[in-house]
């Protein structure tokens, strides 16, 4: 079958915070059952340490995520940070510190079983990489997180990602690691640097349409792609969206399809998954990959899987 992506081929399955759905985000176990539930894409944040390393976590503070809190020996590193969130920073503690810390599920909804995870650095993640890809095309979407706040307090993460990725020979437009960002200029760096895929982050705040893209194109013409909130393409304008970013020879990825929290407008996940796979897609982050997977084997078997509702057709958002 014809997929209205840019290249033709299926819309791509990004495991977001790996299988983050079914095992706690940003842990060896939640990025290896991406993998295994057929994932083509996993989903790292990146935040910076003390001792300027990056270590895989959505956030830059650590009790929503770990159990930092259940840990006498760090009760002082508690501290005000970043918005005056009182809270303990990845940024005060080694990578050696963190690695005595345990992953916890911060979804309250979500199986809480899953209690012995460690985190893992990036240089880890780039060395797990290196070891799937003679069995699996799979690649590596890390997302640089508070590029300005770190530099504001003396650290260079997208140093030191260019450092780690040049270390592991993962540079260049072939690299299986594509870098994102909300910020331009990290990835202006890497892109001049050491030439592997980038793509720019927007919230939907930001997003202003198809002219608007085309003039974010027109600024950032060395930019492979968007990354854009499903909410700006579930609306009437979604469909000129991907076309103008195609027209332009860009991807456009969306985020993000969660089982457990299906947009305003749909019945389930699958049918925001139909609706990604219409407007041609290039890749769409998602918490439970394997969803994903099965919606996208249906749709290439000729199951449209559960049509739109009567909310969605006229364009209700999420």
């Amino acid at each position: 079958m014809n997929w209205a992506t840019l290249d033709g081929q299926p819309t791509r399955i990004i495991a977001h915070r790996g299988a983050s759905g079914d095992c706690p985000e940003h842990t060896m176990a939640a990025y290896d059952l991406g993998v295994a539930q057929g994932a083509d894409v996993i989903e790292p944040d990146l935040v910076s340490t003390a001792d300027h390393q990056l270590i895989a976590r959505h956030d830059a503070w650590l009790s929503r995520s770990t159990d930092v809190a259940e840990r006498p020996e760090f009760a002082e590193r508690r501290r005000r940070g970043w918005g005056d969130l009182e809270d303990w920073w990845a940024a005060d503690f080694t990578i050696a510190e963190l690695g005595r810390l345990r992953a916890r599920q911060p979804w309250p909804e979500r199986d809480q079983s899953f209690m012995d995870a460690t985190l893992p650095d990036f240089k880890s993640l780039l060395t797990w990489l290196i070891a799937q890809r003679p069995h699996t095309p799979i690649r590596l979407y890390p997302e640089l997180k508070h590029p300005e706040e770190h530099e504001a307090d003396g650290f260079d993460p997208t140093a030191r990602l260019i450092s780690d990725l040049e270390g592991s020979r993962m540079t260049g437009r072939e690299s299986p690691v594509w870098v994102q960002c909300f910020r331009i200029e990290p990835l202006r760096r890497v892109r001049e640097r050491i030439d592997n895929p980038v793509f720019a982050l927007f919230e939907s705040r930001h997003i202003d349409g198809a002219e608007w893209l085309r003039a974010q194109i027109h600024r950032h013409p060395w930019l492979d792609g968007f990354a854009l909130p499903k909410s700006s393409l579930y609306g009437e304008h979604g469909y000129r969206l991907v076309q103008t970013a195609h027209e332009l020879g860009k991807s456009v990825h969306t985020w993000t399809i969660r089982d457990d929290q299906v947009a305003e407008g749909f019945v389930s996940a699958a049918a925001e998954l139909t609706r990604v796979f219409e407007l041609g897609v290039d890749a769409v982050f998602c918490d439970f990959p394997g969803t994903a997977v099965r919606a996208r084997s249906d749709w290439i078997m000729g199951h449209k899987i559960i049509p739109r509702d009567s909310a969605a057709e006229a364009g209700t958002v999420c």
